[in-house]
């Protein structure tokens, strides 16, 4: 930033102190991709978060890899664990899944859309986003047809 450290230490009781607070308003920043994606009704909800996530690496890199691309052994995920929790929730209402089968379908869902994201934040590709919804179209549609699920004229719903 070209300016002394003091005035950003000064405001912080320890370094620790400042990394939390860093992480929470990077976490309240990914949140409102989130808002914005989902009420935009571009997408179905459980895609919206996926393209969020997408768009957060893209367009927040340094915050993305803060948030997503360290070592996170330590860490308890609540916040994360929420937001799980909404997405396994909108995997079963779209699905009709149940038990372990709807972790399974998020983790593998999940794995792509942070696959993505991590080329995104890199800078490693960059996709138009027509091209990113696809990926992840047929990502889930795949998904669907391993677990049996086809409509009655054998397609498979958005």
């Amino acid at each position: 930033l070209g300016c002394s450290t003091q005035p950003i230490f000064s405001n912080f009781k320890s370094m620790e102190e400042l990394e939390e607070e860093t992480g929470s308003a990077a976490y309240q920043i990914y949140l409102e991709f989130i808002k914005r994606e989902v009420e935009s009704e571009k997408y179905p909800a459980y895609k919206s978060f996926g393209m969020a996530y997408i768009r957060f690496a893209k367009e927040e890199k340094e915050l993305f890899k803060l948030l997503y691309m360290r070592d996170r052994r330590t860490e308890t995920f609540a916040e994360n664990r929420v937001l799980t929790d909404q997405m396994e929730a909108l995997v079963q209402q779209y699905t009709g899944l149940e038990g372990d089968d709807i972790a399974l379908f998020h983790l593998e869902m999940w794995a792509c859309v942070h696959g993505i994201a991590v080329m995104f934040a890199t800078s490693y590709l960059d996709l138009d986003w027509e091209l990113v919804s696809k990926m992840i179209t047929d990502v889930y549609q795949g998904l669907r047809h391993r677990y049996g699920m086809e409509d009655s004229n054998g397609s498979h719903p958005h």
